[in-house]
């Protein structure tokens, strides 16, 4: 905490992931996971600035001092748990396939989806995900990146964040004609300081009073994700 404050700013490593880090039409980043690093910024008494980043390369990036914190919709796997000092869990998700919907019948289990390719985001929990099946996948930058490869039908289907599928397709979204069918996994999401670092009781006791007084539920709600809130 002293390392931050005493530079005044906390830099969030982040990828493009609706609806938790996203830019709006002014290019602020926006979003359930951007609007509370900024709030949590505030409380530390220093200004917040998002830095795009590798998600695979999340856990250098974190002890180079590329970044301060890994903020971004991050499942907490085992791994994770082990390379950085993480918060107490405050979003549910799963793992979901995502097809076009023309696409779609039958495929209602993981055994279904055996002779389809896949695209995800590497170093993600959809990567993990594809891995443990024994599925045949390409990795890509980002997630949008793995929508638009079953966009493009460069790829049969990709593996993402259901929260992340219930913003992005469907009716009413810019993928309207994609779905999405069996969900793979089900994990909780996490946020990760360096190894020792104090700032992960500082958070924990920031998302206690946010929930309490009702403003994480609020934000959530801005953002259509209040049934992913975990009880803090």
């Amino acid at each position: 905490m002293a390392y931050i404050q005493d530079k005044g700013t906390l830099v969030v490593g982040i990828t493009e992931f609706e609806p938790m880090d996203y830019q709006d039409e002014n290019g602020n980043w926006v979003g359930f996971d951007a609007d509370m690093a900024t709030l949590f910024a505030e409380s530390l008494g220093v200004d917040v600035e998002f830095q795009l980043i590798d998600w695979d390369s999340k856990i250098m990036e974190l002890d180079g001092k590329t970044i301060d914190v890994a903020w971004n919709g991050m499942t907490l796997t085992e791994d994770v748990k082990e390379a950085m000092e993480c918060s107490n869990p405050y979003f549910n998700n799963a793992q979901v396939v995502v097809v076009k919907s023309d696409k779609a019948e039958g495929l209602d289990s993981a055994e279904a989806c055996m002779d389809l390719n896949f695209a995800v985001e590497s170093g993600s929990a959809g990567e993990a995900a594809a891995v443990e099946q024994g599925f045949n996948y390409i990795a890509v930058d980002t997630q949008a990146d793995a929508l638009m490869e079953v966009t493009s039908g460069t790829s049969d289907a990709c593996i993402i964040d259901l929260l992340m599928a219930g913003a992005m397709i469907g009716e009413g979204t810019n993928n309207a004609d994609l779905v999405h069918t069996v969900e793979l996994t089900t994990e909780e999401y996490g946020v990760g300081f360096r190894q020792g670092s104090d700032l992960t009781a500082a958070l924990n006791e920031f998302f206690a009073a946010a929930y309490a007084d009702g403003s994480m539920m609020a934000c959530a709600e801005t953002y259509g994700v209040q049934d992913a809130v975990i009880a803090q």
